[in-house]
């Protein structure tokens, strides 16, 4: 079951083998009020522990699929529905140390209904989440 807030503790962790850690993901619930194209978010910045890892580098992982900030806006037949979740993987060597952490997200939405002054859409969250296993 998912969280109420957008950054879930489940799924926070480092990736890439042990003693060689090549970065770390977050979960992220769809925050958005309703289903959306892939196409339309223009990218998801990760904060942990006040570092900024911003959208550009980041993979955006949606079940067996990664996509990068660029073939995100290719994904316009991809749907991403209210209750779903997908991850951030952020490239770090090394990964993240063991402990507790504040990660913060942005989520950077389009809706092709509002007008351009207020596009995107910016939805934030921020919560305290642990890595077990460093």
């Amino acid at each position: 079951m998912l969280e109420r807030s957008h950054i879930q503790s489940t799924g926070f962790r480092n990736v890439g083998p042990e003693g060689a850690r090549t970065g770390f993901e977050v979960r992220i619930r769809q925050a958005n009020y309703r289903s959306s194209r892939l196409s339309l978010i223009e990218g998801v910045d990760i904060t942990v522990d006040g570092v900024l890892y911003p959208a550009d580098g980041n993979l955006f992982r949606l079940g067996d699929r990664e996509y990068t900030r660029e073939e995100l806006n290719q994904a316009t037949q991809t749907r991403l529905y209210v209750g779903d979740h997908f991850t951030v993987v952020v490239p770090k060597e090394g990964g993240l140390t063991r402990g507790v952490h504040l990660i913060g997200s942005a989520i950077r939405y389009r809706h092709p209904y509002f007008p351009p002054e207020f596009q995107p859409a910016i939805v934030r969250n921020e919560r305290h989440a642990t890595i077990i296993i460093p």
